[in-house]
């Protein structure tokens, strides 16, 4: 049985109590999806979501995920969006982890009064599942 009593960087700050916890984590699913569950629902001939690639137009034509559309961040805007519903839900992503770029589109889809996901982990998240990727080679 481990010892309890000790405190370390863990145990430093008390956990949130359950309730506490079940509002963030659900609160949290409401802002983010994973590659696991984008694969899932891209298999659907109406996955419910528009997928957005929001690196350059460079990157998307080397490699992206399929079934995504490319819309750099900054080209997003009401013209752009205007084939969708007002009631699509977007997902986006950018490079990965250490990239902010589809926070910033998701920051900026919400301004627009558009429903937004972020999909964590991006390209290299997708990878690391072991998903494929369209590719110009």
């Amino acid at each position: 049985m481990p010892d309890l009593s000790r405190t370390n960087p863990v145990t430093d700050v008390p956990a949130a109590s359950c309730i506490n916890a079940v509002a963030h984590f659900e609160a949290l699913l409401s802002f983010e999806t994973d590659c696991w569950d984008v694969h899932n629902g891209l298999q659907h001939s109406h996955p419910g979501f528009v997928l957005i690639d929001v690196r350059s137009a460079e990157l998307f034509a080397e490699s992206h995920v399929p079934g995504a559309i490319s819309l750099p961040y900054r080209r997003i805007n009401d013209h752009n969006l205007s084939s969708y519903p007002q009631d699509t839900l977007f997902v986006v992503y950018c490079a990965g982890p250490h990239c902010n770029g589809a926070d910033k589109a998701a920051a900026h889809l919400a301004r627009l009064g558009r429903k937004v996901k972020k999909m964590i982990g991006g390209i290299e998240g997708w990878k690391d599942e072991g998903f494929d990727l369209i590719s110009a080679t």
